[in-house]
């Protein structure tokens, strides 16, 4: 399978756990398997401060360092169950599932776009609560 990969200059990639840097607008080509990962998908881990967050930079970390699976995939279990026990939308908790099943099967690349989306409807979900929450803040006490 070939997959071609376009990087900004300057955009970091992640191949096989090594961190690369274009310096200039690159286009790759890649031939066989390798674990590929844009800098624009790489977070931070002081970016991970919500649960469906945290999930992501967990599975995110089972992806690139192969060689800590077993505490990265330890790691995901515990952050799948609490935004599992934080969600009442069915959607969601199918996005999780479908999540889960590409997690046990080491499909973490494609599981991270299901984050990508609970990423998504967190912040949505917590922008409907926060004019909520001003409001209440701004009110006089009586």
């Amino acid at each position: 399978m070939t997959l071609r990969i376009s990087l900004k200059k300057g955009e970091p990639v992640i191949v096989n756990g090594a961190v690369l840097r274009a310096q200039s607008r690159t286009d790759l080509v890649v031939e066989n398997s390798a674990t590929i990962l844009r800098g624009r998908d790489v977070m931070q881990p002081e970016e991970a401060v919500t649960p469906a967050r945290a999930l992501y930079f967990a599975c995110m970390m089972a992806y690139i360092d192969q060689a800590d699976l077993p505490r990265h995939q330890q790691s995901v279990l515990e952050r799948l169950e609490a935004l599992m026990d934080a969600l009442e939308s069915h959607e969601a908790k199918a996005v999780c599932i479908r999540f889960a099943q590409k997690v046990a099967v080491g499909q973490f690349y494609a599981a991270l776009v299901d984050c990508r989306w609970l990423i998504a409807y967190e912040s949505d979900a917590i922008a409907r609560f926060a004019p909520a929450e001003v409001a209440d803040e701004a009110a006089p006490a009586a």
